[in-house]
């Protein structure tokens, strides 16, 4: 498989590691990104491989709240261009598809892309195409959910339109709500609890941490204290009620809920384009990076 000078790049940004070492990972990986970062970090050479997927691909993100809090709804409308999000019409859509889903709760993104919008004139999709026609872009409803407050409250917090976040609470009030979202916006918790942390993530941070261990050639009993000592550290850094408090990091999140009487049932978290590839614009940038690093 070819390795290209992009992918290097975004490797050695993604650890730290230096370029030679990028590509030997990317060979030993053959061409697979998240692989070549789990063989850098086993072997020492990366300092520090981001969790997070990349931001790539242009949208926003937009919530719609109904009267009194009780529910909120969230989507993500992408586009390819992040001059179009700043286009009347594209926010109108995203707007009216968040309405949407606010109202009629859509079980999937297929179902949604059926509904008709708040005016009853033509479905999600068709305004979509619609859209899509006169701005010359690709248009895509990519995702969505809500939350409902029950018999506690929401936290609702949009960063721009960029990030959105929604947090189910029970007990606390408004402002611990809203500090709770900010901080979940700021430090992408993978979960609420870290007994909630997914096994399969456990696995491979216990695999590196391990091959980490034993080049320090200490005894075996040290290297299993080493990796279990390094596997919580890890679980309080994914899980929110084990991170520390972005706007008081002496507090963690779970001990700052406990004193105000509340606790965290369910959060969303949506950043735009998280996951997705971008287009390369400049192809010939991109040309004679690859020349270069061939």
């Amino acid at each position: 498989m070819e390795i290209t000078a992009a992918t290097v790049k975004e490797l050695r940004e993604r650890t730290g590691a230096g370029m030679l070492d990028c590509k030997k990972a990317l060979v030993a990986a053959a061409g697979d990104l998240e692989q070549a970062i789990d063989i850098l970090r086993k072997s020492g050479a990366a300092k520090a491989a981001k969790k997070a997927a990349r931001i790539a691909a242009e949208g926003v993100i937009v919530i719609n709240v109904a009267p009194g809090a009780a529910t909120a709804a969230m989507v993500e409308v992408n586009c390819e261009t992040d001059f179009v999000t700043r286009a009347d019409d594209f926010k109108a859509f995203a707007e009216a598809v968040s309405g949407c889903v606010l109202t009629q709760r859509p079980v999937d993104t297929d179902a949604l892309l059926r509904l008709p919008l708040a005016d009853g004139q033509e479905t999600v999709a068709a305004r979509c195409e619609q859209l899509a026609a006169k701005i010359g872009e690709k248009v895509q409803v990519r995702r969505f959910t809500w939350l409902e407050a029950g018999s506690g409250i929401l936290g609702i917090y949009p960063h721009g339109t960029k990030i959105g976040v929604l947090v189910s609470m029970a007990g606390g009030n408004a402002a611990i709500a809203k500090d709770i979202a900010m901080h979940i916006a700021a430090s992408r918790p993978l979960c609420v609890h870290e007994s909630e942390v997914p096994a399969n993530l456990l696995a491979r941070e216990k695999e590196i941490f391990a091959a980490q261990a034993a080049k320090t050639g200490k005894p075996p009993a040290v290297q299993e204290k080493i990796v279990a000592g390094k596997l919580q550290k890890y679980k309080n850094e994914v899980a929110l009620l084990g991170q520390a408090f972005v706007r008081n990091p002496e507090v963690t999140v779970g001990k700052l809920l406990a004193g105000a009487g509340a606790s965290v049932r369910a959060f969303q978290r949506f950043a735009v384009g998280e996951g997705l590839e971008k287009r390369v614009e400049n192809f010939a940038a991109e040309v004679m990076a690859q020349a270069r690093g061939g």
